[in-house]
């Protein structure tokens, strides 16, 4: 629903201005993740204008820390409904490794019900857990076989999640990047759709960014299967300083228009300050 030449209701307004040429949905790069309630509150009315005016530019919505838990199912299915009339799918966020908790019959009761309410993806994390790479990966098998498509989140620290202050975490520690890349490629070989990449221990609670680790990752990787957690404009903008436009990342949905901003060259900070362009051919 709209590219770099049309807006939400058609032509773009300004049609004369240039911007960079964005890929049309269903992209593969250049996606963008957006928070939905968690901050604040979102029914169908709010979702409706945040969709009826930057819905080219969303790709996803996720839901975090199991918000979705405490709507009607009615309200839910709304939202989810709204969602896929404007080709924008809709993700669990990483709730499951609270489901885990509970034991196997809830978790497949879980995956069951995510798939019956309309959601797209389920993310499959477990920043506060400890569990073996080949439970998580039939995790990932499970998720799949209902037909959602399974979003594994990987990062270098431990007990990420939740806000923890940096201060507990540097006491945690974190992982070697090295697993971390292996590991999603086991991810990516088993059929994940794609893999989030949590931002705890590389730019959020830390004293020193990692600014090796998303290098590392991208390198391995490459920038179409992998998704960065980048709720920080701060952050957001050193991923599209380094690696243009197509990079994918997660921000909050308030942050949607200054994102799309910077990805189509239109504004930016004096470090990127018409600096971002692409070239098609």
């Amino acid at each position: 629903m709209g590219t770099a030449d049309t807006g939400p209701g058609g032509e773009r307004a300004f049609s004369a201005i240039r911007l960079n040429k964005r890929p049309p949905k269903k992209r593969s790069v250049g996606v963008t993740e957006i928070r939905g309630p968690y901050y604040s509150p979102m029914g169908k009315r709010y979702l409706q204008d945040v969709l009826e005016t930057m819905g080219p530019y969303v790709d996803a919505l996720k839901f975090a820390g199991g918000s979705f838990c405490l709507y009607s199912r009615r309200a839910l299915t709304e939202l989810i409904d709204l969602c896929h009339q404007y080709e924008v799918q809709v993700s669990t966020g990483g709730f499951i490794e609270h489901v885990l908790t509970q034991g196997e019959e809830a978790t497949s009761r879980y995956i069951d019900e995510c798939k019956s309410v309309g959601f797209d993806i389920l993310e499959v994390s477990a920043g506060f857990l400890s569990i073996a790479t080949d439970d998580w990966l039939r995790l990932v098998e499970r998720v799949q076989k209902v037909g959602l498509k399974a979003k594994p989140e990987v990062g270098i620290q431990f007990g990420a999640g939740g806000a923890t202050r940096a201060e507990e975490l540097t006491a945690e520690g974190t992982k070697d990047s090295d697993w971390l890349v292996q590991t999603a490629r086991r991810f990516l070989s088993a059929g994940a759709y794609m893999v989030m990449i949590e931002s705890e221990g590389i730019t959020e609670s830390v004293q020193r960014w990692r600014t090796d680790v998303p290098a590392k990752i991208i390198n391995g990787l490459g920038l179409e299967k992998v998704m960065f957690e980048a709720a920080d404009p701060e952050v957001f903008a050193w991923y599209v300083k380094n690696w243009g436009p197509e990079v994918n990342l997660f921000v909050d949905h308030s942050q949607i228009v200054q994102l799309e901003c910077l990805r189509s060259g239109l504004w930016g900070t004096k470090s990127l300050w018409g600096r971002v362009v692409s070239f098609k051919g």
